[in-house]
């Protein structure tokens, strides 16, 4: 057993299908079905039962998994290790954040690791989270700071923080005022959202779908100035972050707190998996949580992330 292996098991037993395991793992579905059959064939047990449909762990399984999870948390542990041990730090560090994720400010935390570190020449990219971890994967960037908890299978993430969604509407809507956004007569009015590759969208699409709300999008964007403009203008009402809702552009945008149980806002850090993390990477998150999230709470998901 090899760790690539690991990481195909536990990708394989989240997702439930090799189609969406394989792009989480950056090989060919092929490779990863491969790769499965001869771990297999090395433990003499069937590790996952097949139908056209969906994949499900076997007993055999289920027993190989929080072993699978340990080895990968331990290799990365090791790794952290050695890179702690050499604290010399050049190159290149290449960095992907969504715009305005709120419980971390990206900019600062860039200029605080350039001042200690100021031989690292950083690259940074902003983009939507989900292209962003698709880049991740790809190798194109080396850490991202996103707004979903959908899609990381086995990449290494740590929660740095989350915070409700509220609904901004025109002072003079008639929505204005409620004391919850009521799920019901949402469907009678235009939204304005965020394209589908920002966190929050398909956050909003499944809780609308989830109470029977059938919207409309009147206007897709991708700038959070824009949508306030937007909403600012009267074109339509927006689902949003709480503290997209608490800047100056919205100041007066009437804003309605969505009803008890609507899914939060969630912003995390993610690396690459299956690599050695460069000494930068380890670096940035120390600045971090030193100091621009010093007083958010970190959740880890358990893949060794310091």
């Amino acid at each position: 057993m090899d760790l690539r292996q690991m990481q195909y098991v536990v990708a394989l037993a989240d997702e439930r299908q090799f189609t969406r395991a394989a792009a989480l793992s950056g090989v060919s579905q092929s490779g990863l079905s491969a790769a499965i059959r001869t771990l297999e064939d090395e433990l003499g047990a069937t590790l996952f039962d097949r139908s056209p449909r969906r994949v499900e762990p076997t007993d055999a399984g289920l027993a190989l998994l929080p072993f699978a999870r340990t080895l990968l948390a331990q290799a990365t542990a090791a790794r952290d290790a050695v890179v702690q041990a050499t604290r010399r730090l050049s190159g290149t560090l290449r960095v992907g954040a969504e715009q305005c994720l709120g419980v971390v400010d990206v900019s600062t935390l860039l200029e605080r690791f350039h001042r200690r570190f100021p031989q690292v020449e950083i690259h940074f990219e902003q983009a939507g989270s989900h292209d962003l971890l698709s880049r991740l994967r790809e190798g194109e960037l080396d850490l991202v700071f996103v707004a979903t908890t959908e899609h990381l299978g086995a990449l290494p993430a740590s929660e740095l923080g989350r915070e409700p969604l509220v609904l901004l509407t025109p002072p003079e809507h008639p929505l204005a005022g409620r004391p919850h956004a009521p799920w019901a007569e949402l469907a009678a009015h235009p939204f304005i959202d965020f394209v589908p590759s920002w966190g929050v969208r398909p956050i909003t699409d499944a809780a609308c779908a989830a109470h029977g709300v059938h919207r409309r999008v009147r206007f897709s964007v991708g700038d959070v100035h824009a949508l306030l403009d937007l909403v600012g203008r009267g074109l339509g009402i927006a689902i949003v972050p709480r503290h997209v809702a608490a800047k100056p552009q919205a100041a007066r945008l009437a804003v309605v707190p969505m009803p008890p149980g609507t899914p939060e806002w969630v912003v995390s850090v993610v690396t690459s998996a299956g690599s050695s993390p460069a000494p930068q990477l380890l670096e940035l998150l120390e600045v971090e949580q030193a100091g621009t999230v010093e007083t958010a709470t970190v959740r880890r998901n358990g893949n060794g992330l310091p």
